[in-house]
């Protein structure tokens, strides 16, 4: 299996972290998979708002904290982007009770670490840590591709964050 270590950066501030899903946004494609984890409040939906953003969605994205997956939609033509909170999912198994359209859509899953094998499936993994003390918004962003459709992405992370 091909794993590519595509992203390092230091986020400075939820702007930042918006920013930085308005940049990945334009390397999105339908089939696309996309698996954040981190503690509570370390960026993942600032930064799925920013994906939201940058794929032009016609509704609001908002923290999944009700409903565990809403799909947003785009232009026609466009696949639309699916926002799933795994966090209150007891098992991967329960997945596929949501009838997600993962071949035509993008979708972002929140509390998805250990619910898909990149063996199995083509991923990208956005590991966000923070402070731990709460005391800064500086955040630590990792993205790892897993399988060939991430081998061979160059991403221009600095000017996203600019």
């Amino acid at each position: 299996m091909i794993r590519a270590e595509l992203a390092r950066a230091t986020i400075a501030t939820p702007e930042a972290m918006h920013r930085f899903g308005v940049g990945l946004a334009s390397h999105l494609r339908a089939g696309d998979l996309l698996v954040l984890a981190g503690p509570l409040g370390a960026g993942k939906t600032a930064l799925t708002q920013g994906i939201g953003a940058g794929l032009e969605v016609t509704s609001a994205v908002t923290s999944p904290t009700f409903v565990i997956a809403r799909t947003h939609q785009r232009e026609a033509g466009q696949p639309d982007l699916v926002h799933v909170d795994a966090y209150r999912l007891g098992s991967p198994f329960e997945l596929d009770d949501l009838d997600i359209d993962f071949e035509n859509s993008i979708v972002v899953v929140e509390w998805g670490q250990g619910f898909f094998d990149p063996a199995d499936q083509p991923l990208l993994e956005i590991a966000i840590s923070r402070d731990e003390t709460g005391e800064s918004e500086v955040r630590e962003l990792a993205a790892t591709g897993f399988g060939e459709r991430w081998a061979q992405s160059a991403w221009p992370v600095e000017s996203w964050l600019q």
